[in-house]
């Protein structure tokens, strides 16, 4: 049996909530974000939301104007090449270092993940590929146990998702979810050259996916 994920903090539900709707775009760039709306709309309370934001405010998601509050970042299309080249260098650092340090409960629910992404690309299934990636993220973050790398990746990869649901229609998830695969079976397995190598093979396809937007 597949172990269950840690319960994790009412401020990192909310963060997750709101990352995702800002990766697919239900919080559209450049809208007005506003807390009451977030509460009715999540059920979440205040508190943790109101972290959250504060947390997408520091990372740059979320920008906050004089006599406006608070908005939506753009989607910069001219700087993703950038992004994804400072995004692969933390990711081949935290892929080795989950797989020297994971747990093998973490190991286990790595795999998990991973495998959840091929199943719902292979049924067409696009929140519940983006769900688990989402799940597989986490489960590599607690395991690298290196929060600066952490704290220094996750609003690359909520652009990042944010990007590619933008522009999904160049996109290919069941190429997605195999390099994911690739990643993640190397931490599995404890490979730190496997897990860099998938890490470097998931970069490879982001910038190939970008190159395709630009050149459209």
């Amino acid at each position: 049996m597949t172990a269950a994920l840690p319960k994790r903090r009412a401020a990192d539900i909310a963060y997750d909530v709101i990352e995702s709707m800002l990766a697919t775009l239900e919080l559209q760039p450049g809208s007005a974000v506003v807390e009451a709306d977030l509460v009715q709309r999540t059920g979440l309370g205040r508190t943790p939301l109101r972290e959250a934001l504060l947390r997408m405010v520091a990372a740059g998601l979320i920008r906050q104007e004089p006599r406006r509050g608070l908005r939506v970042s753009d989607v910069q299309l001219a700087d993703h090449l950038d992004l994804i080249q400072t995004r692969r260098a933390l990711e081949q650092l935290i892929a080795a270092a989950a797989a020297r340090r994971a747990t093998p409960q973490q190991r286990e629910q790595i795999l998990a993940c991973a495998t959840g992404m091929i199943h719902a690309a292979q049924g067409g299934d696009l929140d519940e590929y983006m769900q688990a990636d989402q799940r597989l993220d986490h489960v590599c973050h607690d395991a690298c146990r290196n929060a600066s790398a952490v704290n220094a990746v996750e609003p690359l990869i909520i652009q990042c998702r944010r990007f590619w649901y933008a522009y999904q229609h160049e996109g290919d998830i069941v190429e997605g979810a195999r390099r994911h695969m690739a990643m993640a079976a190397g931490i599995a397995a404890g490979d730190t050259e496997a897990a860099t190598a998938g890490a470097d093979l998931l970069m490879d396809y982001l910038e190939a996916f970008t190159r395709k937007v630009i050149d459209a």
